[in-house]
């Protein structure tokens, strides 16, 4: 069970190209947005479709993985952990971010879609 702990898996597709970034420690850094659907029907009949959006974030060959090969629309699937930290902005007021560390990526859909650029 400690195994799962801070546990998080989601399908869905990115919502932009990744941002991939050459740290000055030589580490390589990718941001990237995954949008997940569920869809519903009301009591009325209506058909309602929810997007959440998710902040991922991927680290070392995962991030330049990602770089190379995802771009927006890509269909993937992670599994990570959950991580807060806060920063503060150019104003100097407090911002807090909830991203997830990606520790697997699965790309789903066709070869030629992931590879398009």
């Amino acid at each position: 069970m400690k195994n799962l702990q801070n546990k998080v898996q989601l399908i869905g597709n990115l919502g932009a190209d990744p941002e991939v970034k050459e740290l000055t420690d030589g580490k390589t850094v990718a941001k990237l947005s995954l949008a997940t659907s569920n869809t519903y029907k009301k009591a009325s009949g209506e058909k309602v479709t929810e997007t959440q959006w998710h902040n991922l974030v991927a680290w070392g060959k995962l991030a330049e993985i990602t770089g190379k090969y995802l771009n927006k629309g890509s269909r993937v699937a992670i599994e990570g952990r959950l991580v807060n930290r806060t920063y503060d902005d150019k104003k100097g007021i407090k911002r807090y971010v909830t991203e997830i560390v990606i520790n697997d990526l699965l790309m789903l859909g066709d070869k030629q879609a992931a590879t398009a650029p």
